[in-house]
C-alpha cells in the first residue's frame, strides 16, 4: 500500500535514527507539540501516529516501558483504558468519525511496530475511507497534514476540559 501524500515523512526519513523507544523518549522531551503528544494522563499519554493509517490515528501508551498489559497495575490498566476513551471522544468531537479500530499488537509476531512498549492504536474510520484508491490503486490517501490534525484535536481537547 502506497501513501499518496505524506510530506512529513521526508523529515523523519532523513533524521538521525536513535536506539531509544519513542514511547519513553518523546514524553521525556516535554516538546508535546513537536512530538504530537496530544494529551497526558496520570500514567499514560496520547500521541498522533506519524505514519497514520487514517487521519487522526492515535497511539495511547503507558509511561512505563512494559510489553504486556498484564504487567501493568490495575490502576495503570484503568487509566490506559480511560485514556483510550478520552482519545476517542476527542476524535469524535474534532473529526466526527463513523467508527473506530482500537486494539493492541503484542510482540512482533502480532504486527507490533514497537515490540517492547505496549501501546493501543486508535484509528478513526469513515464509511468512505475505503474506496477505489486502496482497493484498485493500492494507494492510501491521507487527506490532512499532521500539524493541522494535531491543532484540530488539541482544540477539541481544550473544549472538553472546560
Amino acid at each position: 500500500m502506497k501513501v499518496l501524500w505524506a510530506p512529513w515523512r521526508m523529515e523523519y526519513i532523513l533524521a538521525e535514527k536513535t536506539d531509544g523507544c519513542i514511547f519513553c523518549d518523546k514524553p521525556r522531551e516535554e516538546k508535546d507539540k513537536e512530538n504530537y503528544i496530544l494529551y497526558r494522563a496520570e500514567t499514560c499519554f496520547v500521541m498522533l501516529n506519524i505514519y497514520p493509517y487514517n487521519n487522526g490515528h492515535l497511539m495511547v501508551a503507558p509511561y512505563c516501558h512494559l510489553p504486556d498489559i498484564n504487567k501493568l497495575s490495575e490502576k495503570e490498566q484503568a487509566d490506559l483504558m480511560a485514556t483510550v476513551g478520552k482519545g476517542m471522544e476527542i476524535l469524535t468531537r474534532a473529526l466526527k468519525p463513523e467508527g473506530f479500530n482500537v486494539g493492541m499488537n503484542v510482540v512482533r509476531i502480532s504486527g507490533a511496530g514497537v515490540i517492547d512498549h505496549l501501546h493501543i492504536p486508535v484509528v478513526p474510520r469513515w464509511g468512505a475511507d475505503t474506496n477505489f484508491m486502496p482497493v484498485i490503486g493500492e494507494t492510501k490517501v491521507i487527506a490532512q497534514h499532521l500539524d493541522t490534525t494535531y491543532e484540530q484535536l488539541r482544540s477539541a481537547l481544550l473544549k472538553l476540559e472546560k
